[in-house]
């Protein structure tokens, strides 16, 4: 990314409004995929670290956190569980999910 003017916050904000329109697209940022779908959906992926975030559903902005500096940028990962028992799906933010991917 050097040399180049980038913000996650607005490839955030670009791709829900894509999907707010019903628009597919794909964006790619360094180790970071970004895509929403034609029924409003909107992800936020690091497949290198096996992490994934909602950012949007139905056409819905969903919220995110996101710390950025000029240099660096940190995401809020959403800690999601399933219970395969009730079928029973728990979203927890503010796990420190970086931490628990180094361990796993």
């Amino acid at each position: 990314m050097a040399g180049q003017s980038f913000r996650l916050a607005n490839e955030v904000r670009y791709i829900q409004r894509r999907a707010a329109a019903g628009d597919s697209r794909i964006v790619t940022v360094a180790q970071l995929v970004l895509f929403s779908t034609q029924t409003g959906d909107a992800w936020l992926l690091d497949p290198a670290d096996r992490l994934a975030t909602r950012l949007a559903r139905g056409g819905e902005s969903e919220s995110i956190h996101i710390e950025e500096t000029d240099t660096t940028f940190a995401v809020g990962w959403a800690f999601v569980y399933s219970d395969r028992e009730t079928g029973a799906t728990t979203t927890i933010l503010g796990y420190p999910t970086e931490k628990l991917s180094l361990v796993a």
